[in-house]
């Protein structure tokens, strides 16, 4: 085949397939201004997103607590005078509570109410923050030394007294007032809280 009319056949090839893409897009252009669109959307709530949020804090509070250390020798109970050890510092004691939000239980009742059991409030930590540590006053008496154990013993006791004053506080009020509010947002997403009523109770401990 002379060169001239294998360019022919070609070019006829070439046009042929540039009408075969002219027709297919033609094709989807029309298919898709006449079809119609079969997109489906359906849901059914079927819970509320606070059972797998688990433990929560709903309250921090942190405490400055000074703690006084002192050691001496006696003799018929009377304090031998030179022999005392004594140290005077601070810490500040970071305390956060909270609930279990897994064991929060909750039922959809009659006349639009939504009846919420709230677990009891715990605490969820209560952790020393050793970079506040600030010395007051130190005195070490050879006759007498403090010793590390009689130390950490001691910060055990700042540590558990810290915890009682922010309770006695109020540190579990506050955190079931949150707690409350925390829930209540959740369940608004799903029941509109101008549709529903919130009802809470607080389970006691077992």
């Amino acid at each position: 085949m002379s060169r001239n009319k294998l360019q022919k056949v070609l070019d006829i090839k070439f046009i042929i397939a540039v009408i075969i893409i002219i027709l297919l897009c033609a094709v989807l252009v029309y298919t898709r201004k006449e079809a119609k669109s079969n997109y489906v959307s359906d849901e059914k709530i079927t819970e509320i997103g606070f059972e797998n949020i688990g433990e929560l804090a709903t309250q921090s509070v942190t405490t400055t607590t000074v703690r006084v250390e002192t050691k001496d020798l006696k003799l018929f109970n009377v304090s031998i005078p030179l022999t005392q050890s004594k140290y005077i510092y601070t810490y500040n004691t970071t305390i956060k509570a909270g609930i279990n939000f897994s064991d929060v239980k909750w039922q959809l009742g009659e006349s639009h109410n939504i009846y919420v059991d709230i677990p009891e409030v715990k605490t969820l930590s209560a952790d020393i923050d050793l970079d506040s540590f600030k010395v007051l006053h130190e005195e070490n008496n050879i006759f007498s030394p403090i010793t590390l154990t009689e130390h950490n013993d001691s910060l055990i006791q700042l540590r558990e007294n810290a915890l009682s004053d922010a309770i006695n506080s109020g540190l579990y009020d506050r955190a079931l007032d949150n707690a409350k509010t925390i829930l209540t947002s959740f369940i608004s997403q799903v029941y509109p809280s101008n549709e529903y009523n919130i009802i809470f109770s607080e389970r006691a401990s077992e």
